[in-house]
């Protein structure tokens, strides 16, 4: 876990010694949130909350960090002093980590003294844009296996260890049933999978005496990779002469393809399967899978259990980052209170979203999400009463909605630089995924062209964010 409080750019600590010599340093609010969906999606899971808030508490510069920092004389010592002291004291509202989240939506928001504010913002986007990025991708993939189990194989193709445990544990939240990673399987109380390379057969006279000395070991846990030399002609074979002897002993088993026509091989793979009389035998696949692929396969009824995803899930596929941003939405006026700011632009979709905020999500009476509204922190949108709500962008779109109910997401996680409540369990974390992404209709999940959420302004917000561009006009 990084502790070091160097893990933060450059640029935050020449500012952050600006607000130190000139008596700057006071309280702001900045929000997090994203500006498009990754893959072209409908929907984005929170992810990496629970670490973001264990590093948050011991994040320091060390004694050696101060000395390096003088080295580059770019400091003064006044300011070096200021940082060996350095701690996190503010407060972290969030979201629930699971949470289905959408864009331009507060996610999280810090509340703290400037420099804080700033040197924590590399590290808080950092934890949440790649394990937001890889939960998101896993639960497309589990959306797509009409929500089979999915064993993630991703440490060998992840960025750097970091990278694969971080990808490990949000994988898992984001649907994986499991993954090969042992250490994240320790680490993280994931279920721990995997069977046997190629190199295992290879390392054998024959197929069938590869998986016999494996079946001897894991007489409950056998699954054959069958395509080492010739699926079907060899692998196969081998893999249903030793199935039927763990057959025999009230074992059941499976096998592996990890490479050819997924498709065909899966249903000739079926068929001498059940011709055998091994019907509870299960077929799992792998090789470079992704969601469009496994969206295929199911949609033309390959018979197939399990999936072994790696390098796509772990690494975001196509999709290099996730667009988290950090933005201050309110600072310390001229008469000591928190006032709202605003980042305008010439492009309207750059635009931030004035005040201290919190984002409701309201339900119909089916118990589906119509839509998250943002409003100003003082203000309750109410369950059964009508209102108008506005398009953050576009001020001449809004709609009407009287809510059957009415849910605040942002919560206070940390307060004084301190958790206020102990870790959740993945498992716990993964379920909220799950249950949240059917709280929303289909037209949200599909991976082709998905319907738009929408995510509006209370009329106060929105009013508040005019007189913004009308100041900025004049």
């Amino acid at each position: 876990m990084i502790e070091s409080a160097l893990f933060t750019d450059f640029y935050e600590l020449t500012m952050a010694q600006g607000y130190w010599k000139y008596g700057m340093n006071k309280p702001a609010v900045f929000d997090v949130f994203f500006r498009r969906q990754p893959f072209s999606g409908g929907f984005s899971i929170l992810a990496g909350l629970d670490p973001l808030l264990d590093i948050l508490e011991s994040f320091r510069f060390s004694a050696d960090d101060i000395r390096w920092l003088s080295s580059l004389n770019r400091f003064e010592p006044g300011f070096l002093d200021y940082l060996a002291e350095f701690r996190f004291t503010g407060s972290l509202w969030a979201m629930n980590e699971g949470t289905v989240i959408f864009p331009d939506e507060p996610v999280a928001r810090i509340h703290a003294d400037a420099i804080e504010a700033s040197i924590i913002e590399g590290l808080v986007l950092n934890t949440i844009n790649f394990q937001s990025l890889v939960a998101t991708k896993t639960a497309r993939i589990w959306l797509a296996s009409g929500k089979a189990p999915i064993m993630e194989f991703g440490l060998r193709r992840a960025q750097g260890e970091n990278g694969a445990m971080s990808a490990s544990r949000a994988s898992f939240i984001g649907g994986a049933a499991g993954t090969s990673n042992t250490l994240a399987g320790k680490e993280y109380a994931i279920p721990v999978l995997g069977t046997m390379a190629h190199s295992w057969i290879m390392s054998f006279p024959s197929e069938e005496e590869a998986f016999r000395a494996y079946a001897d070991m894991f007489p409950d846990a056998s699954v054959f990779l069958i395509d080492t030399y010739d699926t079907l002609e060899s692998g196969l074979p081998a893999a249903i002469t030793v199935g039927k002897e763990l057959q025999a002993k009230g074992k059941s088993f499976g096998v592996r393809l990890d490479s050819g026509d997924i498709q065909y091989l899966s249903e000739e793979v079926r068929t001498a399967l059940d011709a055998a009389g091994l019907n509870d035998a299960t077929i799992t696949v792998s090789n470079e899978l992704n969601e469009e692929i496994v969206e295929s396969l199911v949609r033309d009824g390959a018979p197939i259990d399990t999936w072994g995803v790696g390098t796509h899930m772990v690494t975001g596929g196509n999709e290099s980052s996730f667009t988290g941003v950090y933005k201050m939405c309110a600072r310390t006026g001229d008469t000591g209170e928190l006032v709202p700011t605003m980042k305008l632009s010439d492009n309207p979709e750059k635009m931030t979203n004035p005040g201290v905020k919190q984002v409701w999500r309201l339900y119909l009476d089916d118990g589906t999400a119509k839509a998250d509204v943002l409003a100003l922190e003082e203000d309750t949108i109410q369950s059964g009463v009508t209102d108008r709500f506005y398009h953050p962008a576009n001020e001449l779109q809004s709609f009407m909605c009287t809510p059957a109910r009415s849910v605040p997401l942002l919560s206070e996680k940390m307060r004084t630089g301190k958790r206020l409540l102990p870790a959740e369990p993945l498992v716990t974390i993964r379920e909220r995924v799950q249950t949240g992404l059917l709280e929303f209709d289909r037209t949200y999940r599909r991976k082709l062209n998905p319907h738009i959420y929408k995510v509006s302004l209370t009329k106060a917000l929105r009013d508040l964010k005019l007189e913004f561009l009308k100041r900025h006009e004049s």
